[in-house]
């Protein structure tokens, strides 16, 4: 059994970020900036107590009769004791016999013939583990992504204003961006180890070094460049906000009423429709905050019973980074026409190269990571190279019949029809949304569910992407 390493990572950033933010909001108060002090408190305050509720909800401390544990969640204690918890368990196993065990079944992932299960016993220690490790990495993406990132664009900002970084505010900082990016990587493997629930997935120290510099380059200058505008034209930052979250946060609730799908029900057991509805809108909220900042692993899907889309999308992929580099661009060329004198100190021009190339630089990691270092790169439809090469052809196309030169002048002769592509590649059938969970334990945890659904939802124009890109137009004379 593994060391419960990643709940001790999580709880040491939250702790540090939260202490270093208090810190920090007191020499506010005391230089007697009240705004600066209270916006750092909200950033602080606010995804704590989202930590809090998330860790009493996955582990179901509601319906269970333990009120220390409840309250050390309302003095905002609740990760402390729940990773004290976690090592308590560790050390406990191999002690005392386990009285019943499960028996769990993985696929091994296939190395150049057809796949085979392999069956393994799971304990009663080893089942609360891995309860606790699904709940501290979703806690992580939270505090990540509605915390620290907030948190880290305000204090630059303020640094920005300044022309000053000090001490606590350059810690917070540090902390805030190694934050972030750990919540970026825990996201990632999450949506690995949902997808792909029925193989046993090994993720090699490689490819957490490539997803870091990848996360780390596209948060990084994301952040910057949101800073850099925002210096510059403070009303203007307010829309650019507004329409990102408004967007990404309407995306997965347009999909859900356009399939025509009943409400989703298997959430939790105990929540009437209005808590359902809670639950999703603060799915699809943080879902909108993580894409502010950089590509969310895991694709939102309402009407999926695992609430996400398990096919590789990577048209979606290439036109969110297509799309973020346009606008990071634009941002940056705004905030380079109307800079004030309080960036003569630093040459602009490079400076604005500099973001560009980093941003660069992580969709080259990116890259590299789905091509080389993915560990379920086998089960792939079609390759990263091949589905952005078919990408970068259906642009090419559309662009060419959309040209003036292009277009008939009478009478089309025939209309094109359009065929729906094939249900390409093989669909996950079953998923489960803890870190770790086997695929058969009996332990009940949110989203336990072992379900057969297969992809309802297919496109009806001419470019079909689950995975790959297929087009085809007949056409009669």
């Amino acid at each position: 059994m593994r060391l419960p390493s990643s709940i001790f990572v999580s709880v040491s950033l939250f702790t540090a970020e939260t202490t270093a933010a208090l810190y920090l909001s007191s020499t506010y108060r005391s230089a007697g900036d009240q705004i600066w002090q209270g916006l750092t408190l909200l950033f602080t305050l606010v995804p704590s107590v989202l930590v809090q509720l998330t860790l009493t909800f996955i582990h179901r401390d509601l319906g269970r009769d333990r009120p220390l544990v409840l309250l050390l969640h309302i003095l905002q204690l609740g990760p402390i004791v729940r990773c004290l918890e976690a090592f308590c368990i560790y050390g406990s196993v191999g002690r005392v016999e386990e009285p019943y065990v499960s028996i769990t079944r993985k696929k091994q992932l296939p190395r150049g013939g057809q796949s085979e299960e392999v069956e393994r016993q799971v304990g009663q220690a080893e089942g609360k583990l891995f309860t606790h490790r699904a709940a501290f990495a979703r806690s992580s993406v939270i505090q990540a992504f509605l915390g620290s990132a907030p948190q880290l664009t305000l204090q630059l900002y303020i640094c920005a204003l300044q022309q000053g970084v000090s001490i606590g505010r350059g810690t917070l900082m540090v902390i805030s961006l190694l934050s972030i990016v750990y919540g970026a990587l825990r996201c990632n493997i999450l949506a690995i180890k949902i997808k792909y629930d029925d193989y046993e997935v090994d993720v090699r120290p490689v490819a957490y070094m490539c997803i870091y510099l990848w996360r780390s380059f596209e948060i990084a200058s994301r952040v910057v460049v949101l800073v850099l505008f925002s210096s510059v034209l403070q009303l203007w930052i307010l829309p650019v906000v507004l329409l990102n979250f408004i967007v990404f946060f309407f995306y997965p609730w347009i999909l859900f009423w356009l399939s025509h799908s009943p409400f989703p029900e298997n959430i939790e057991k105990t929540l009437t429709r209005v808590g359902t509805t809670i639950v999703l809108c603060l799915l699809t909220f943080l879902y909108a905050g993580i894409n502010m900042f950089c590509w969310s692993a895991v694709q939102v899907k309402l009407c999926d019973p695992d609430l996400i889309n398990k096919s590789q999308n990577w048209y979606r992929m290439a036109v969110y980074y297509v799309l973020r580099f346009v606008e990071n661009a634009s941002l940056l060329l705004l905030w380079f026409m109307y800079k004030t004198e309080v960036y003569n100190f630093i040459c602009a021009p490079l400076l604005v190269l500099l973001l560009l190339l980093a941003y660069g630089i992580a969709i080259f990691f990116m890259l590299v990571f789905y091509q080389f270092c993915h560990p379920c790169r086998r089960l792939f439809s079609s390759s990263m190279t091949q589905g952005l090469w078919t990408c970068s052809s259906l642009l090419c196309l559309s662009c060419n019949s959309a040209s003036p030169q292009n277009r008939p002048t009478g009478k089309s002769p025939c209309p094109p029809t359009c065929k729906e592509p094939a249900n390409d590649g093989a669909q996950d059938t079953s998923s489960d949304t803890t870190d770790d969970m086997p695929n058969e334990t009996t332990y009940d945890m949110l989203n336990d569910t072992v379900c057969d659904s297969p992809n309802k939802v297919s496109n009806s124009i001419c470019v079909g992407i689950n995975g790959d890109i297929n087009h085809s137009v007949s056409c009669k004379a």
